[in-house]
């Protein structure tokens, strides 16, 4: 069958076929392409699935992946659990020790160490009608003013991003942080996904454009050997007998970088903008005031 026969017997658009193709070809599934008029796609007569054919490393990839805590928050809990004892009695016994030993070695803990996990009580009714292609009618709380707004969403697809939800809904589409959204209902009213909708795409394209538009200014800066700022920095020419570096570094405001700079302590020193480096260095005098008697003594 060619890419548009299988596209309109799926009802799937082209390059969603195109995209399935190879991922079911990364996979492993003997799938083969003839170009031409009379050409298309075609599986291997006789090829099976079988899950007695999974290697020990495709073993325990299934059982790494399997997050407990975000299957929790979707209400799917239950869910998980059965479906890994099912896999499990399904494996070979020498699979079974492998799985066995990636579950009781490994554990996947999203959220990171200085923030409480947000509150999502209207988690499972998102998943919900993002599965059942609903509408949903919300009050969502924003930064900026009137704060609290009503909001019509069609639910596109969930992520979770450092231990927060987010659902990414049309139109638009947006991203709105589901523990933001203060009430819920639930409409009939379906909706229709954008065709070839790819939410894996559009999230690292979102978070690209989010990037760029938070850091807009630059600060020119010199960086001790081994400092690093935790996203990518231009170096504007080759670290000196010191080790120190000369380097570029996009900002969101001086404001930000303020508090951002003074946490690195001795190992940076701020150049450029002229109003970020006064103000650091207004700082830093407060500070040598503040605790000078306290060096005095101590006899440094």
């Amino acid at each position: 069958m060619t890419a548009a026969q299988l596209a309109e017997e799926l009802e799937v658009s082209v390059r969603t076929v195109y995209r399935d193709v190879e991922a079911l070809a990364a996979a492993g599934v003997p799938l083969y392409g003839d170009a031409g008029h009379a050409g298309g796609y075609r599986l291997l007569d006789g090829y099976r699935t079988r899950l007695t054919g999974l290697t020990a490393a495709e073993a325990e990839v299934l059982f790494l992946a399997g997050a407990p805590g975000p299957a929790a928050d979707l209400g799917l809990g239950p869910v998980l659990a059965a479906a890994r004892l099912k896999l499990r009695a399904a494996l070979p016994e020498p699979l079974r020790e492998h799985a066995d030993r990636i579950s009781g070695r490994f554990h996947l803990d999203a959220p990171g160490w200085y923030a409480g996990a947000d509150e999502v009580p209207h988690l499972p009714a998102v998943a919900d009608a993002v599965w059942n292609n609903r509408v949903l009618d919300v009050i969502y709380r924003r930064w900026r003013e009137p704060t609290d707004v009503r909001r019509r969403l069609e639910p596109y697809g969930l992520v979770l991003k450092a231990g927060r939800w987010y659902v990414v809904a049309g139109p638009g589409p947006r991203t709105f942080r589901v523990d933001q959204i203060l009430e819920l209902d639930a409409l009939e009213e379906g909706f229709t996904r954008p065709d070839g909708f790819d939410l894996a795409a559009y999230w690292t394209a979102h978070q690209r454009d989010f990037h760029q538009r938070l850091h807009t200014t630059r600060a020119v800066v010199r960086l001790a050997p081994g400092v690093t700022l935790g996203r990518p920095v231009t170096a504007e020419e080759p670290a000196g007998p010191d080790g120190w570096v000369r380097a570029t570094v996009p900002i969101e405001s001086v404001e930000q970088a303020h508090g951002e700079f003074l946490r690195l302590g001795t190992g940076v020193e701020v150049l450029e903008p002229a109003e970020l480096r006064r103000r650091i260095a207004r700082t830093v005098a407060e500070l040598a005031e503040r605790y000078g008697n306290v060096a005095e003594a101590g006899g440094d």
